[in-house]
């Protein structure tokens, strides 16, 4: 099978239609799949749901498609310093699903792993539990019940994350933060499309330096990458 292309573009060649359910990886503005981003811009695929942690900034990441209005519905746990996504937001314009950050990344994994729910106590009595099954559980002092809640896990038709390596039957090593929810968003799309920043020949990667196996991957490009600081603090001098 082919998994190496040469751009953005064309890994994405008949991937991409209206109302799709793309799950993104990055954290903060760490480990986004910014070429991949840019390509679904370029292509202008609309109404789309991303599942993400996050929204990136005006400028990078998810960011470029809510200018451009591809985007219908995020699926978040942060969704701060982006001006775009708060105004789309507040107007109506934009559907926001929140999500605890570990349930998220949990929702992602349980997808890729072919499991439709489960419970946690993440959430209870507050409005992310509003709608959702709740279920008692023996796990209390002494046994006593204690009350969790169902959340379902994400199936997303697309995946598009960002590594540090790869080699040329997919499997993945990531660098330091990237790989905070990168491998799960991997893990649940029906197709999985990786940008990364080297290609080595297969066998070069330490069988145990493998954060994420090749059985998840299905495309790869290799691109340079824009290095930004989110939150840039310096020392007085």
């Amino acid at each position: 099978m082919k998994k190496i292309y040469g751009s953005a573009t064309e890994a994405l060649d008949g991937l991409l239609h209206d109302g799709m359910f793309i799950a993104a990886g990055g954290f903060g503005l760490c480990g986004i799949p910014e070429l991949l981003l840019a390509a679904i811009k370029e292509d202008g695929a609309k109404d789309l749901t991303f599942a993400s942690n996050n929204a990136g900034v005006d400028e990078f990441g998810i960011g470029i498609l809510l200018q451009t209005r591809q985007v219908k519905k995020m699926i978040s746990s942060y969704v701060g310093e982006n001006a775009e996504f708060m105004r789309q937001y507040l107007a109506g314009e934009l559907e926001l699903e929140f999500n605890p950050q570990g349930t998220l990344a949990e929702r992602m994994r349980s997808g890729g792993c072919g499991i439709p729910g489960f419970y946690t106590k993440t959430g209870v009595g507050t409005v992310i539990a509003d709608g959702k099954e709740h279920k008692d559980f023996p796990t209390g002092p002494n046994g006593g019940p204690e009350t969790y809640i169902l959340e379902n896990g994400i199936f997303a038709d697309l995946s598009i994350i960002k590594a540090w390596k790869a080699d040329e039957t997919g499997n993945l090593v990531f660098r330091k933060t990237a790989r905070n929810f990168n491998p799960p968003a991997a893990m649940c799309g029906k197709v999985c499309v990786v940008e990364v920043e080297e290609i080595v020949p297969t066998g070069s990667l330490a069988p145990d330096a493998i954060h994420l196996p090749g059985i998840y991957v299905h495309r790869i490009i290799q691109g340079d990458h824009e290095k930004r600081i989110e939150q840039r603090t310096v020392r007085e001098a």
